[in-house]
């Protein structure tokens, strides 16, 4: 019944004399594209200047997280590597990239 109905409404003649504005099908799809730059691309792109901008100022002892969990203290920095030491004398070299965040932000998070 619903599929009839469809298909006689999708088979129908164009009304003739009337001219549909051509803005007036961009309109919807402009706005769309403003909705998603303002709640989604312009948002992605400050967090991403921001943890660039945090990686660029990383030194030796500051205490950080690693994308994959780890926590620890940085004791050396070249290029695109970090050296971190996890404790007893436990040091891991890691790329800059896989710095997420320092600990004290975790630290204000729990307070």
């Amino acid at each position: 019944m619903m599929s009839n109905l469809l298909t006689v409404l999708l088979m129908s003649p164009a009304q003739q004399g009337s001219q549909s504005n051509p803005w007036s099908s961009l309109i919807p799809l402009l706005l769309i594209m403003v909705v998603f730059y303002f709640f989604l691309i312009r948002p992605q792109m400050k967090r991403q200047k921001e943890l660039k901008n945090f990686r660029e100022s990383l030194k030796k002892g500051d205490h950080i997280i690693t994308a994959g969990g780890i926590y620890g203290k940085i004791n050396n920095i070249s290029d695109n590597v970090i050296t971190v030491d996890v404790g007893n004398n436990v040091l891991l070299k890691v790329d800059k990239s896989a710095v997420l965040r320092d600990t004290s932000d975790v630290q204000n998070q729990q307070q």
